[in-house]
């Protein structure tokens, strides 16, 4: 199984984002210890470096890229994939071209707390409660 993990959950874990944390940390682990091949958004290493470098440090916004670089894949988002995204029924762009790039990766789903901005991806969104529930119905198989 194979999901792109959006903006928000990383987030969460990376600032700590209560009630969000909990789940969000769960599904990070999964990634790392390879229950499901997980890939996050390009545009998530940049915002995630710049939130940190302004918040704490250069070395910490650091160090945490390199983490994120370690423990997941990072698809690019190419020309094709913007007009893919483009022609996406979503009110946001960042979301389309995150459904875009989930798409010519064939991923299975999009992990979002924002699932309804996702609505009419051709890929499923689901919150990470609801990913985390199925990891859990695939182990008891």
């Amino acid at each position: 199984m194979k999901a792109l993990l959006d903006l928000n959950v990383l987030l969460d874990v990376i600032q700590n984002r209560q009630p969000h944390y909990a789940d969000s940390a769960r599904v990070l682990s999964a990634a790392r210890s390879g229950e499901f091949e997980a890939l996050i958004p390009f545009h998530a290493v940049t915002t995630i470096f710049y939130l940190i470098e302004r918040a704490q440090d250069t070395a910490t916004a650091g160090q945490t890229v390199d983490w994120l670089l370690r423990h997941f894949d990072v698809p690019m988002a190419d020309k094709n994939t913007l007009l893919h995204a483009r022609n996406l029924k979503l009110r946001d762009f960042e979301d389309a071209v995150v459904t875009s790039v989930a798409a010519s990766h064939r991923c299975d789903f999009i992990v979002s707390r924002n699932a309804v901005d996702f609505s009419t991806a051709p890929v499923k969104p689901i919150s990470p409660a609801d990913f985390l529930n199925i990891l859990s119905a695939r182990k008891k198989v």
